[in-house]
C-alpha cells in the first residue's frame, strides 16, 4: 500500500525470509512493530484482518488498531486494543491462520482503519501476510503462484568459423582492462582488487561494475557465434548487460547508452563459470560500448577472476533457452517527437497538472503505482479517468514502487507485477497495457523476465528516460530552479523522453516552462506510445 511500516529501532532482529513471512524478535516487553494501510474504509465492507502466525506455546502480545480524525492526517484520534488472550488466540510452534475481527475492537472507527501497532511481544513471532477479508468470515490472503523460468538444456557446439578468442578483462589493475579501456564501478559498490582478481560486494540493485570493449562504438557481430564467458565464485545473483551505443558513437549526445540487453546470470552458471551466447543479447552488435555486471540482488560478494569472449563451452555445459526481455527505451523512436512521461505523484497536485497539460494543448503519459488507485481518498483513480478521457497514456508503475530487481525472488516481483495489473484493470475498466517504468529506473534481468511473463508478450516497453528534471535532487533544495537547467542540459543533448514526477509544488509550477522549452526544439509533442510508432496508439 506504500505506507509505513517499521520498528522504530526497537527489536532485537527482523527477518524476512523468500516465503513472505517475517520474523520479529523483541529486545523486552517496549518493542513494538506497525504497519500502516491508506486509511481505509472497512465499514460494511469488510470484517477484519487476517494472517498466518507461528509462536511458541505461551506467547503473548497486543494488538492495537487505530484511525485518524479524517484521511491524509497521521495524528490517531481512535484506538482500540486486545491481547491475544482477549482474541483467544493461543500457540503451539507450529503455523496457523489468525483473524483480527473488527467486532471485537469496539471505539475504532471502521470509515478509516489507518494503522495496525503491534506490541509486548514476550518472545519471538513469525508472522505471514497480513489481509482484509471480506464478510465476516475470515480468508487467507494467497500470494500468487509463480512460474520459474525454463531450466538449462543442452548447448549446441558453436559454430564453425567462429572469431578467436577475446579477452576483455583479466582485473590486473583498477584503471583500464585487457583491451586498455576503462572499467570500474558506480560511487557506492565496494570494489577489493587482488591479484588478477576483483571482489564486487553491492548494497543496492541499482549499482553497477563495466568494463568497456571500445572507447566508442566496436562491431561484435562476427562473435554471434560464440560465448561471453565470466571466471567468478561466489555470488551469482546478479545481471550481465551488453550495451548498445547511440547511432552517433556520441557519448555527448542522448541517449548514452542508447539501450541494452539484460541476462540473469544465474540461469548460465555452474559454480565457478558464466557461459552466455553473445547472441542472447538482443541488441545491436555492431555498436557495442561494453558490458555491465549490475541488478545485484543480495549482498553476498562476487569474486571475478576473468571475462573474455570464447568460441565454444566445455562439453557438458548446458545453455538455458533466451528468455524474452522486452523493450528497454530511453528515447522517442519516431522522428522528431518529444514525450512527457510523468510519474506518481501528490493528489492535490492532480488537477493543476492536468489543467497545465490541457493548455499547453499535448498529450502526455502518466505511469501510475497501483495502490493509491485503490485508495479512495486519494481521487486518484478519478483523475486518472478524466485523464484517459482528454487522450492521455496510462501505464504501470508497481504496486508499491519499490526497486524491481532488488526484490528477493521472482514471487516478490510477480506479486508486483499482478497486483499492478489487477489495480489498473479495476480503475480503467478492464485496460491492459504493455508499458511499464520501473521506480527510480532499476532495471535487471530477472524484472524483464518477470513483465513480459506476467504481461504475455514478448515486447513489454521498459520505459526510462533521456531527459530528467532531477526533481529527487532540487525540488525541496534551496536552488528549485535547477530542475530546469537539468531539463535544458539533456534536451540540449538531443534527449526526448521526459521522467518528473508532481510530487512537489515547485515542479509542478515550471511544467508550464518545461513543456514550452521542449516546443522551442520543433519537434511535436506526443504520448509515449505515440513516440515509440507503437501501431496499437491512437493516431496524431
Amino acid at each position: 500500500m506504500i505506507r509505513p511500516t517499521s520498528d522504530d529501532g526497537t527489536m532485537r532482529s527482523i527477518v524476512v525470509d523468500n516465503n513472505n513471512r517475517v520474523t520479529l524478535t523483541p529486545t523486552n516487553k517496549d518493542s513494538y512493530f506497525y504497519t500502516k494501510t491508506t486509511c481505509v474504509n472497512a465499514e460494511n465492507v469488510y470484517g477484519g484482518l487476517s494472517l498466518r502466525i507461528k509462536a511458541a506455546r505461551g506467547t503473548t502480545f497486543n494488538i492495537q488498531l487505530s484511525s485518524p480524525a479524517r484521511c491524509g492526517n497521521e495524528e490517531e484520534t481512535s484506538f482500540a486494543t486486545q491481547t491475544t488472550s482477549e482474541l483467544g488466540w493461543t500457540f503451539d510452534g507450529t503455523e496457523k491462520l489468525y483473524s483480527i475481527p473488527f467486532s471485537k475492537f469496539p471505539g475504532l472507527d471502521l470509515t478509516k482503519v489507518q494503522t495496525v501497532f503491534l506490541s509486548g511481544f514476550s518472545r519471538a513471532v513469525t508472522f505471514g501476510p497480513l489481509a482484509f477479508y471480506c464478510g465476516q468470515t475470515p480468508s487467507e490472503y494467497e500470494v500468487p503462484a509463480t512460474t520459474a523460468p525454463p531450466g538449462p538444456t543442452s548447448t549446441v557446439p558453436a559454430p564453425s568459423g567462429t572469431a578467436s578468442p577475446l579477452m576483455i578483462d583479466q582485473f590486473g589493475n583498477d584503471a583500464e582492462n585487457a583491451l586498455g579501456f576503462w572499467h570500474g564501478g558506480d560511487e557506492g559498490m565496494s570494489l577489493t582488487w587482488g591479484r588478477n582478481q576483483l571482489t564486487i560486494k553491492s548494497d543496492d540493485p541499482d549499482y553497477s561494475f563495466y568494463t568497456q570493449v571500445s572507447g566508442s562504438c566496436r562491431d561484435l557481430k562476427n562473435f554471434d557465434g560464440s560465448y561471453l564467458h565470466i571466471q567468478y565464485s561466489g555470488s551469482n545473483k546478479f545481471t550481465v548487460a551488453l550495451q548498445q551505443h547511440n547511432s552517433q558513437c556520441n557519448e555527448n549526445i542522448a541517449p548514452f547508452p542508447e539501450t541494452w540487453d539484460s541476462i540473469e546470470a544465474a540461469r548460465y552458471s555452474s559454480a565457478t563459470d558464466i557461459y552466455i551466447p553473445m547472441s542472447h543479447f538482443n541488441i545491436d552488435r555492431s555498436r557495442v560500448i561494453g558490458f555491465a555486471l549490475k541488478g545485484f540482488y543480495t549482498t553476498d560478494s562476487v569474486l571475478l577472476k576473468k571475462i573474455e569472449i570464447v568460441p565454444s563451452v566445455p562439453a557438458g555445459f548446458k545453455i538455458p533457452s533466451k528468455l524474452p526481455t522486452g523493450n528497454l527505451v530511453f528515447a522517442c523512436k519516431r522522428p522528431n517527437s518529444f514525450a512527457f512521461a510523468i510519474d506518481d505523484g501528490d493528489p492535490i497536485y492532480a488537477q493543476e497538472v492536468m489543467n497545465i497539460v490541457k493548455e499547453e494543448g499535448i498529450k502526455v503519459t502518466f505511469f501510475t503505482v497501483g495502490a493509491p488507485l485503490e485508495d479512495p481518498s486519494t481521487n486518484l483513480t478519478n483523475v486518472y479517468n478524466e485523464m484517459l478521457a482528454q487522450g492521455h497514456q496510462i501505464a504501470m508503475h508497481t504496486y508499491t514502487h519499490p526497486k524491481m530487481e532488488g526484490l528477493p525472488d521472482y514471487e516478490a516481483i510477480d506479486w508486483e507485477y499482478n497486483m499492478d495489473i489487477d489495480a489498473v484493470s479495476e480503475a480503467f475498466n478492464g485496460m491492459h497495457t504493455p508499458y511499464f517504468r520501473p521506480p527510480f529506473g532499476n532495471e535487471g534481468a530477472r524484472m524483464r523476465q518477470r513483465l513480459a511473463i506476467t504481461l504475455d508478450t514478448d515486447e513489454p516497453y521498459i520505459v526510462n528516460w533521456s531527459v530528467d528534471v532531477e526533481d529527487w535532487l532540487w525540488a525541496q533544495s534551496n536552488t528549485p530552479e535547477k530542475q530546469l537547467d537539468a531539463f535544458k542540459r539533456d534536451v540540449d543533448k538531443g534527449g526526448n523522453l521526459v521522467v518528473m514526477h508532481y510530487l512537489y509544488a515547485s515542479t509542478v509550477g515550471y511544467l508550464r516552462e518545461f513543456i514550452q522549452i521542449a516546443k522551442a526544439t520543433g519537434k511535436q509533442l506526443m504520448r509515449v506510445d505515440q513516440c515509440m510508432m507503437d501501431p496499437n496508439a491512437p493516431p496524431l
